[in-house]
């Protein structure tokens, strides 16, 4: 593998110059889904992964696509399927015979060796299969026959799944689900974005995306993201809301009591940390604030709230447990 990108230093206006230029190139080719395209970028900027849920049709996998055309990074693309296996994934170990006759086994590498994977429809593979990706994007390396790999940096995985109430998915373990640093909600868009799909898709002419930044830039802006600094009583007002997901807490609110079965881990809390800090800079600010961490606390939260019977039953949704913990759990004092 290749040496890592070494990340450049940038300063915060060139942070938000090079983020703007990012979302610009994205809305050449993606109508609307403004909300969808800042969280997709929050996540790449600070490392993490994404996953777009919606049902098919609404441009999930285009955006994608259309974000690495403006990031000049290696690219590769998963199609999950039900005959998928763990190999296809992170590669295998081939026999090949040498010219002097001798055979050894060489690692051939899988297309997780990519800077950008696009795991598309990864709910419609078995589990194993699915898992295959939990080490790369934990660890940030892949183990064959006992070797371990190292991806090259940066490294995210943007997945797209169909809701789980479609034919032919699968449920994604949770402890994938909490590798996700976002889980991203696709809303069908409006009547006058549709007009606007329609006229971009169907005539003569197509828009592209150009590259406006590379690897060492996105690591410079991930880099300097983490220096962001959160004031303490912003650390524990998160921290307040994680705990307050979790119906034997004495902070939850009545919803989560009833309705939700486990809450959110650590890495939770780790998410909306990361998010809030890109979040301030994207406003221009270099300190994190409240109303970052309620931009940023749903798509940080949704995927590692597990509701129980009774809320599924009831077609509670984590969205609004959400909702109700971010107006339950009161700011610190002084805020």
């Amino acid at each position: 593998m290749k040496d890592a990108i070494a990340p450049d230093t940038i300063s915060v206006d060139e942070f938000h110059q090079t983020a703007q230029a990012i979302l610009d190139e994205v809305a050449k080719v993606i109508v609307g889904q403004d909300q969808v395209v800042r969280q997709v970028l929050i996540c790449v900027v600070a490392g993490g992964h994404a996953l777009l849920e919606g049902v098919p049709g609404l441009g999930k996998t285009m955006l994608i696509r259309t974000l690495s055309d403006a990031l000049d990074l290696k690219f590769a693309r998963i199609q999950f399927t039900p005959d998928l296996m763990p190999a296809d994934i992170v590669g295998t170990n081939i026999m090949e015979e040498s010219e002097d006759g001798r055979r050894q086994f060489r690692f051939e590498a899988g297309p997780v060796f990519a800077n950008l994977v696009l795991a598309d429809e990864i709910n419609r593979a078995t589990p194993k299969t699915q898992s295959a990706l939990l080490e790369a994007m934990q660890e940030k390396t892949v183990t064959v026959a006992n070797q371990r790999y190292r991806l090259d940096l940066p490294f995210f995985v943007l997945a797209t799944q169909n809701p789980l109430e479609m034919e032919g998915t699968y449920p994604l373990p949770e402890a994938q689900l909490d590798r996700f640093l976002f889980k991203v909600d696709v809303l069908f868009p409006s009547s006058s974005e549709l007009v606007e799909i329609m006229n971009r898709t169907t005539g003569a002419a197509t828009a592209n995306a150009h590259p406006v930044a590379d690897g060492a830039r996105i690591l410079a802006m991930g880099a300097l993201a983490r220096e962001v600094p959160v004031a303490s009583h912003v650390s524990e007002y998160i921290a307040s809301l994680i705990i307050a997901t979790h119906p034997d807490s004495e902070l939850a609110p009545d919803t989560t009591r009833q309705y939700v079965r486990y809450g959110a881990s650590p890495r939770g809390g780790q998410a909306i940390v990361l998010g809030a800090k890109v979040h301030a800079l994207l406003e221009g600010r270099y300190n994190v604030a409240f109303e970052d961490v309620h931009a940023v606390a749903p798509a940080a939260l949704r995927h590692r709230i597990l509701l129980n019977f009774e809320g599924q039953a009831e077609g509670v949704t984590p969205d609004n447990v959400i909702g109700d913990l971010l107006a339950y759990v009161p700011l610190p004092e002084g805020a």
